[in-house]
């Protein structure tokens, strides 16, 4: 990815995050976002992703609200990754196109991932599993 492309992901990334309320914007005080191209090979080794099939949009890493305890020993920091390839492929890349009818691609398209995943993300560090995020919309 070009530094252009990774500047105009980056500031479609800050448009999402000042859109959202301003309670869900001080969570990222307790999680934040890391932007990167992609995941390394051994994350997804170590997640059992095929790196030629997988695609991998965002990831939490920490321990979820739901799980702890005052009793816990200190721990990493959690974090929501955020992988800017993944994203650019699961939205159908940078320009507008359409797939038996249906757009796809674009800076509009894009943004929506990136909101999608940001919250689903977001959504592991409280708990939520896959089977809630996809009830939600947030898959």
């Amino acid at each position: 990815m070009t530094k252009g492309e990774q500047d105009k992901f980056d500031r479609l990334i800050d448009k999402v995050l000042r859109e959202l309320p301003l309670a869900v914007r001080e969570l990222f005080d307790e999680a934040p976002i890391i932007i990167e191209d992609r995941p390394s090979k051994d994350l997804l080794e170590e997640l059992e992703l095929d790196p030629d099939d997988d695609t991998l949009c965002g990831l939490y890493t920490g321990t979820p609200m739901v799980e702890r305890s005052v009793d816990d020993s200190p721990r990493s920091p959690d974090c929501i990754h955020i992988f800017r390839e993944g994203i650019l492929q699961q939205a159908g890349g940078w320009e507008p196109d359409e797939v038996d009818g249906e757009p796809i691609g674009g800076e509009d398209a894009i943004t929506r991932e990136i909101r999608i995943t940001i919250l689903h993300e977001l959504g592991h560090h409280f708990g939520l599993d896959e089977e809630d995020l996809e009830r939600m919309g947030y898959e």
